[in-house]
């Protein structure tokens, strides 16, 4: 049952539903279609109405899943992994062709599982400030900026407090909210980009549930960012068990006060660093049309 797992993969939950993201008829309210883009597998759910919301336990909205199934290690295949996530921005028609756009890393730097939000601003190509003070030179760039929000135990500020106040300050035509997710397959974890139209809550992929980030709040067009970066430890038990042949198991069980953990790769400091490096090359490259991500990457070097 999803209730009894923490899924943030709209894919995921999919295949939990109804055994096969490839499949179309199977779940009311739900749409999904695969395709490829520069070579990697690139899965569209759609949720339409609140069956679908009902079946899926998520929002209504688009979901595109982008899977890496090696993680990029040499220059070209870190730029050719960008190119696909500009692809997947690209294809939701809720980024605006032009105007401001706020990106915001969510996250906590100091824990490395947490972290890839705040890391992928590290790699933005950011130029509100140059429109703003040099127009003669960079008017013919769109205006981007970014923030990394750090979390309530470090700053004191909700991250949607301050995201909210930086909204009402800049007014930007388009929120991209960049966070941690946490998977149902331990093979998807740092493998795998989520883009969706229907914003975010931080947190929530760890039980740590904050304020909402989506047009509703802020009154403004938010697109979501995400990589699974851990699998709670209950889920994956409890897939272990369903692979087994073992049923009967009640998922209270692995949910007692307390017994809330989640598994992470031990090389997961190399993978958020690189898997940041993607998702900020990519952001910038579809936020800049004229740019290619190899212009990004010599402007943000």
């Amino acid at each position: 049952m999803i209730q009894d797992r923490k899924i943030d993969l709209a894919l995921e939950a999919k295949e939990l539903a109804e055994g096969s993201a490839a499949q179309t008829t199977r779940l009311a309210g739900v749409k999904a279609q695969e395709d490829t883009v520069f070579g990697y597998p690139l899965t569209r759910v759609e949720i339409l109405n609140r069956e679908g919301e009902a079946a899926l336990g998520k929002p209504k909205g688009t979901y595109l899943t982008l899977e890496l199934p090696e993680l990029p290690r040499e220059r070209e295949e870190v730029l050719r992994a960008a190119r696909g996530v500009a692809a997947v921005l690209e294809a939701l028609p809720t980024l605006p062709k032009q105007g401001s756009v706020l990106v915001a890393g969510l996250g906590n730097r100091r824990v490395t599982p947490d972290a890839i939000g705040p890391r992928a601003t590290d790699f933005l190509l950011v130029t509100r400030h140059l429109v703003q003070t040099m127009p003669q030179d960079f008017s013919a760039l769109r205006p981007v900026s970014a923030l990394a929000a750090g979390v309530t135990g470090t700053t004191g500020i909700e991250s949607g407090e301050l995201i909210g106040a930086v909204v009402k300050k800049l007014k930007p035509a388009c929120l991209i909210a960049v966070d941690a997710l946490a998977a149902r397959r331990q093979e998807r974890v740092c493998r795998t980009v989520q883009v969706s139209d229907t914003g975010i809550v931080p947190g929530s992929g760890v039980g740590n549930a904050r304020m909402a980030l989506d047009e509703e709040h802020l009154g403004i067009p938010v697109i979501a960012v995400g990589v699974p970066t851990v699998v709670e430890a209950a889920t994956l038990c409890l897939d272990l068990l369903d692979q087994a042949g073992q049923e009967g198991f009640d998922p209270a069980l692995f949910r007692q006060e307390g017994a809330e953990w989640f598994v992470t790769p031990r090389n997961v400091d190399s993978e958020v660093e690189t898997l940041s490096r993607v998702l900020g090359l990519g952001i910038s490259t579809a936020l800049h049309v004229d740019f290619s991500v190899e212009d990004v990457e010599k402007w943000i070097s």
